[in-house]
């Protein structure tokens, strides 16, 4: 299975993958375009819609890419559609996965590889990745930070298995800000070039209201649904101090000006109150990690209804891509030391809380996204945890506006929404480590009505 789902990634990253990808073998083919609708209904199967227990046994329709009918009595497929059943045999179906803070681009391949490669290489490990995150049971992606654009449009016309791409573009910062990759030796700037990091679209740097205003404009003319600063320091860049607030407000609020005129908001990556404090002022609507918050920045997000995106950072993967003791390394365990704090005032607050992942430069932990989830079980309930990652990141997703390329509603089993859907082997409500093993445990994963996953027959 392994092997069949290692090759299935491959064909995916070089636009080879038309059809669905089955680590059974059965994956659904691509079919010429016919006037009759694609239909799936999904039978005996219990439903998560975000409670505490499961529904009684239920049947599904999937009528081209949406969800079109739920009912415990029985369902026929509509007259002169093309139809596929699904036992579901009392398994759980649940919306599929989304994270939140996703690099596409940039998880894959270190900081010096990504300067070195060309934009080809860079997109082909990219599809890969996408295709693997899928095959994990992501259906939507958040990418907040890097050349995503040509990859979302590649697997919207099917020519890439991967998940909806809620693209950023280049995450935008300041001279010697987080993001900020460039050496010593790159400086002095000339005003005006532009660096190796910034052609390759994975970060701009700017240092004034005007260059974030143009900055933040062309990323939205090129297809960003959302924008990404950097308000505060980072932990995998050379050259910035966790403690620095980095845009002045006046900067701030130019990006956030060009975003709202353009119906939807900017996202700022901060860690510190500070940071965080001055982001919101300047009416930024999403905050990403706040590992050091403070009572009074949790307060304050709570009245301006300020959204969290925050990540269970906890020091226990096989190995950091950073090195022992360097600068890098001792900022990722004070952020670490943090998480703990994060959430406890986030339940405290009532805060509207995101889930997301942010592995980068990491290709040895990519394959535990999934993973990542169940390690919210130190703060919340099972139920609570799956609603994070599937409802609520759906509304976050829709904070895009006009600019949301996908309209139909995400993380959610109803009627209209789109048919992201997950079928599970065992009840992830009574044992959420089942998330610590997709490969053996998601029975079957559909993207937009299409089936790339399906072992129920095995």
């Amino acid at each position: 299975m392994k092997t069949r789902i290692r090759v299935a990634c491959l064909l995916g990253g070089f636009g080879l993958l038309l059809g669905g990808v089955s680590s059974a073998g059965d994956a659904e083919p691509a079919r010429p375009q016919s006037a009759a609708p694609r239909a799936v209904l999904i039978t005996n199967v219990r439903l998560f819609t975000g409670g505490q227990a499961l529904s009684a046994p239920s049947n599904v329709l999937v009528v081209g890419n949406l969800i079109s009918r739920i009912s415990r009595d029985p369902i026929a497929l509509p007259n002169g559609a093309e139809g596929t059943t699904l036992d579901g045999g009392g398994r759980t179906l649940m919306p599929g996965l989304i994270d939140a803070h996703w690099h596409t681009t940039l998880v894959a391949l270190t900081p010096a590889q990504l300067l070195s490669s060309d934009a080809g290489f860079t997109n082909l490990v990219a599809g890969v990745q996408a295709t693997a995150a899928l095959m994990r049971g992501f259906t939507t992606i958040r990418d907040l930070g890097g050349p995503s654009f040509s990859l979302k449009r590649a697997i919207d016309s099917g020519l890439v298995a991967g998940p909806r791409i809620y693209p950023s573009g280049a995450m935008i910062t300041i001279t010697s800000g987080h993001g900020d990759f460039r050496q010593l030796s790159d400086l002095p700037r000339v005003p005006g070039q532009l660096t190796r990091m910034e052609v390759l679209g994975g970060a701009i740097v700017v240092d004034s209201p005007d260059e974030v205003r143009m900055r933040a404009r062309e990323q939205l003319m090129q297809g960003a649904t959302q924008i990404k600063l950097t308000a505060g320091g980072g932990v995998a860049s050379p050259f910035s101090p966790l403690d620095v607030s980095t845009f002045t407000e006046a900067e701030l609020h130019a990006a956030v000006e060009a975003a709202e005129n353009w119906g939807t908001y900017v996202v700022a990556h901060a860690y510190t109150p500070a940071a965080m404090q001055r982001a919101i002022a300047a009416g930024v609507k999403c905050i990403e990690h706040g590992h050091l918050m403070d009572d009074a920045t949790a307060r304050l997000m709570a009245a301006k209804g300020t959204w969290l995106s925050t990540q269970p950072f906890l020091d226990d993967e096989d190995a950091s891509p950073l090195p022992p003791g360097s600068f890098e390394r001792e900022k990722q365990l004070e952020v670490i030391a943090g998480t703990d704090r994060v959430y406890q005032l986030a339940k405290k607050y009532k805060l509207k809380l995101a889930f997301g992942t942010d592995i980068l430069f990491a290709p040895n932990i990519a394959p535990r996204q999934t993973a990542q989830i169940p390690k919210l079980k130190r703060w919340f309930s099972a139920s609570e945890i799956l609603s994070q990652a599937t409802a609520a990141n759906g509304e976050l997703m829709r904070l895009s506006g006009p600019r949301n390329p996908y309209p139909a509603r995400l993380g959610v089993i109803e009627p209209g929404a789109y048919a992201d859907l997950l079928i599970v082997e065992g009840n992830p409500v009574d044992n959420i480590d089942l998330l610590n093993d997709p490969e053996r445990n998601f029975r079957v994963i559909m993207k937009d009505g299409r089936i790339y996953k399906n072992t129920l027959a095995g």
